[in-house]
């Protein structure tokens, strides 16, 4: 009886403490998560796979609670509620598809699960992917790279997973040793901000006209696109527009920002490019934060709001001949937006978020990390700008 409860308490804990490692917003430490099919492989029941997924999932997403409390201004509640419902889809899954078969059998159940995490619907929440940590193990090495660390996870739940565990540890360490951050592209910068809940919020003259004067101040000589955060120029009027176009007369400036473009429906969370001469909306959010973003069950009780997810729309855009890869947010911590990017091969990624209520989590640091994981194993440039 003693060893009944002994080893799933062995096997959670375990999974919940790769968890911790892997998702604490340091990009180095994302292979951890490679013990997590090994664990889940061990269990001798669907109830412990489920334990041990579960583990996993709530220790990884630690943040989520605090997060949707601060964004919404309210007690912990609603992101508790939040952070066990979405939960339940990577533990449905893991838990559906063990077996107390072994080998091959036990390993494509486990790439099922893998492939089942990364696309839609279960991707829609598919945080805390073990595949994000190929871009650290394997830096430069493309779909190469993807490969090896997939197959890498599934031999992990077979009898050969010391000799697969020994082989990544050591990828880990080669690459600890050696990790360069990704490029900042050539004539891009990002500008980070720290204006909390008031960006995308305050949509004053004087806010616009603080940020034109802030890209002004920190603009490098050599720089021709600057981007700004998720919602730095809130709703994206025609007024909005005009205002943006006079302050940069006179400037060869072309700045890349987030805002929301607003109709009866809904909104779009989108990316517009504005110049002295131009603007245009480059980019629509294909995933936007399920819950407290994307609504979808409004439309069916006949209720209009909430912003519009286009899962598999415009996975790049083109700025100045660059083929760039957008992801905005929420998209940096799930799988399938940035690889249908990369099957584009985009010249740049670039990556926003506006992530104020993230203060006191690691949330900020797991975006950051992610998108910097996935540049690095695809070498592709990076630009970041985020709002604190």
């Amino acid at each position: 009886m003693r060893r009944d409860w002994l080893q799933p308490l062995a096997l959670g804990l375990a999974s919940a403490t790769a968890g911790y490692i892997a998702w604490s917003g340091q990009v180095l430490a994302l292979p951890a998560a490679i013990a997590f099919p090994a664990l889940w492989s061990m269990a001798r029941s669907h109830r412990t796979a489920s334990v041990v997924s579960a583990a996993y999932f709530l220790v990884a997403s630690r943040g989520l609670p605090q997060g949707v409390a601060a964004f919404y201004q309210s007690d912990i509640w609603p992101g508790l509620i939040l952070w066990l419902a979405a939960s339940s889809g990577f533990v449905f899954v893991h838990a559906a598809l063990w077996s107390r078969q072994s080998g091959g059998w036990k390993a494509l159940r486990y790439t099922i699960a893998m492939v089942l995490m990364a696309l839609p619907p279960f991707g829609i929440v598919g945080w805390a992917h073990p595949i994000t940590a190929a871009g650290v193990l394997f830096p430069g090495w493309g779909w190469a790279g993807l490969a090896a660390v997939a197959a890498g996870l599934a031999i992990m739940t077979t009898r050969y997973r010391p000799a697969a565990a020994v082989t990544l540890v050591g990828f880990w360490l080669w690459s600890a040793a050696f990790w360069t951050a990704p490029d900042i592209g050539r004539g891009w910068q990002g500008v980070d901000l720290q204006l909390g809940n008031s960006l995308g919020r305050d949509n004053s003259l004087a806010r616009h006209s603080d940020l034109v004067a802030t890209l002004r101040l920190r603009r490098r000589p050599d720089t021709a696109y600057v981007l700004l955060p998720e919602s730095a120029l809130g709703f994206w009027t025609p007024s909005v527009e005009r205002l943006w176009r006079q302050q940069l007369t006179g400037t060869d400036l072309n700045v890349i920002a987030g805002a929301a473009v607003v109709d009866p429906e809904g909104y779009n969370n989108v990316l517009v490019r504005v110049s002295a001469t131009e603007s245009e909306i480059l980019y629509r959010q294909r995933m936007p934060v399920p819950g407290s973003m994307w609504q979808p069950w409004l439309a069916p009780i006949g209720k209009s709001g909430g912003a519009r997810a286009d899962f598999f729309a415009n996975p790049v855009v083109f700025v100045g001949g660059q083929r760039v890869a957008p992801l905005i947010c929420y998209e940096q911590l799930i799988i399938w937006p940035v690889l249908m990017s990369m099957l584009h091969d985009p010249d740049l990624v670039v990556a926003v978020g506006n992530d104020w209520w993230t203060k006191g989590t690691a949330i900020i640091g797991i975006q950051r990390a992610s998108a910097e994981a996935w540049a690095r194993l695809f070498n592709k440039p990076l630009v970041m700008s985020f709002n604190t």
